[in-house]
């Protein structure tokens, strides 16, 4: 169902930009890490059972270690990005990855093909996901930061040269289909759903 005038106008607001055509993809900074800081903090008796004291305050410094900041204004990644060209840039938040991929394309009017293998993502986050059967896609990822641009691979290399985590994980194109790959299966990116961090904290 397509978004109406004010609804897509509002989404357009939280957006930079504008994705083009033959954009790559890029995200910078591990999604996924201001959730997992959240339930290491907030499910720490239980984690203990599992992880050793270390593992959970590294999962907990995960966004001061590896994130590119909260805000757009002291946010290296998003001048770097500006001063690159970038067509457009969101800094994600709530319903994590996937929710910012869907409000970029939609935003924006395109269509795109993307790899969920690519997604920087911390193996802390992997494994505490695994514990409460969250998707990691769909978690808080405050400090990280989808954006479009032309010459992707060179941006990458750029950022990581800073010593930041990035990966280009796919493609904008013309057409309508918005195509998320995972192996060799294929499925359709959907609107966005509630966080993960929100049924974690209804269930606590």
């Amino acid at each position: 169902m397509k978004l109406g005038k004010k609804a897509l106008e509002a989404l357009q607001a939280e957006i930079d930009g504008q994705l083009k055509p033959g954009d790559e993809l890029i995200v910078a900074g591990p999604v996924a890490a201001e959730g997992t800081a959240w339930i290491a903090e907030n499910y720490h008796d239980r984690l203990r059972e599992v992880f050793s004291e270390r593992f959970l305050e590294d999962a907990g410094k995960l966004p001061e270690v590896y994130g590119t900041g909260m805000k757009k204004e002291n946010n290296k990644v998003w001048k770097m990005a500006e001063a690159s060209g970038a067509s457009a840039r969101y800094l994600m938040g709530e319903g994590g990855f996937l929710s910012a991929l869907w409000k970029m394309a939609e935003a924006s009017g395109v269509g795109l093909s993307a790899d969920l293998r690519s997604v920087p993502i911390r193996q802390e986050t992997i494994e505490i996901c695994e514990i409460f059967d969250v998707n990691p896609y769909k978690l808080l990822s405050g400090g990280s930061i989808l954006l479009g641009i032309q010459g992707g691979d060179a941006f990458v290399q750029e950022l990581r040269r800073e010593g930041i985590m990035a990966a280009v994980i796919g493609q904008t194109n013309s057409r309508n289909d918005r195509l998320l790959y995972s192996g060799g299966n294929a499925r359709y990116l959907e609107r966005p759903a509630e966080d993960e961090w929100k049924r974690l904290n209804i269930n606590r």
